[in-house]
């Protein structure tokens, strides 16, 4: 069996988050194993994997900034706001100008209330918004607040008359869907547009350039997880080390002295083993997860 701790996969296309999941269950030999954020079967990169008592820290995972390189193309919508879905209406748009596509998309970032792809894992009453929508109901989410704060053009390109594709690099809060920014630039064009590639590049602090593939880690296994509990706390959180009573109070789920830190932060014990997660609140240092094995 795997230790706890992290992978970073990157993820191929064609298959689900949940395929990756199932197939790390079988590499790393156990049942313990979950995703940090959906990615689409479409996307391809990177998605953060759980193994063990490191399934606890998916939470934070999920909750962390995201990066993405995409694809939109201007002059088609599709009922998925993606190359998935059918074309659902064309205008051609061989026309417009390279500042109107970038103005299109510099009014599409900074802290925007951004409604959701109706095809998208979001829950209404229950049901996952997909699978609405491929039962053919019409969905109508609300919009949510995120925050883009960085959306570059890389590049404009017109190999076809009456389509536009446009190259991006994004970062981005979590809840953010680059699919919502496709549409919506199409949308403020009048042509409809719609995404063709989609790269998820990092996760927090973790990116592409140290994810394994699939095939890389089937080599490995059962030694697949990168990053080892007590290091991918690390990596995530800022640091605190505590004494030895300090470690058994937190480890039994008793509070710390505050140290004045904001967020929480991972608490090590003297021999650098991972106690919990903490944060200061009402006067005293107490555990979000506790991570120490019983």
């Amino acid at each position: 069996m795997s230790t706890d701790g992290l992978i970073v996969v990157d993820k191929p296309g064609g298959m689900t988050s949940h395929d990756v999941v199932a197939r790390l269950r079988r590499l790393a030999r156990t049942r313990r194993v979950g995703h940090g954020g959906t990615l689409d079967p479409m996307a391809t990169g990177v998605l953060v994997i759980g193994v063990g008592r490191a399934t606890r820290l998916l939470t934070y995972v999920i909750g962390a900034d995201k990066s993405y390189a995409a694809t939109i193309r201007l002059g088609q919508a599709t009922v998925t706001d993606d190359a998935e879905g059918d074309v659902i209406a064309t205008t051609p748009a061989g026309t417009l100008t390279d500042e109107a596509v970038r103005g299109a998309l510099a009014g599409l970032t900074g802290e925007i209330d951004q409604v959701p792809s109706a095809v998208s894992a979001i829950k209404i009453n229950g049901q996952r918004a997909y699978k609405r929508v491929r039962a053919g109901e019409s969905v109508d989410l609300p919009a949510r607040r995120v925050t883009v704060s960085r959306l570059d053009v890389l590049a404009i390109r017109r190999a076809s008359p009456d389509v536009v594709d446009v190259d991006i690099d994004v970062a981005c809060s979590t809840g953010t869907y680059i699919r919502a920014i496709a549409r919506d630039a199409g949308l403020a064009l009048a042509v409809g547009g719609h995404l063709t590639a989609l790269r998820r590049t990092a996760v927090g602090g973790f990116t592409v350039a140290e994810a394994a593939t699939l095939d890389e880690l089937e080599h490995r296994a059962p030694d697949v997880v990168d990053l080892p509990l007590a290091a991918a706390a690390e990596r995530f959180f800022p640091r605190r080390d505590a004494t030895e009573e300090e470690a058994k109070v937190l480890s039994h789920g008793g509070p710390l002295d505050p140290v004045g830190r904001t967020g929480p932060y991972a608490v090590f014990d003297p021999a650098g083993g991972l106690i919990a997660i903490v944060s200061e609140r009402a006067g005293r240092a107490r555990a979000e997860i506790v991570l120490a094995p019983a």
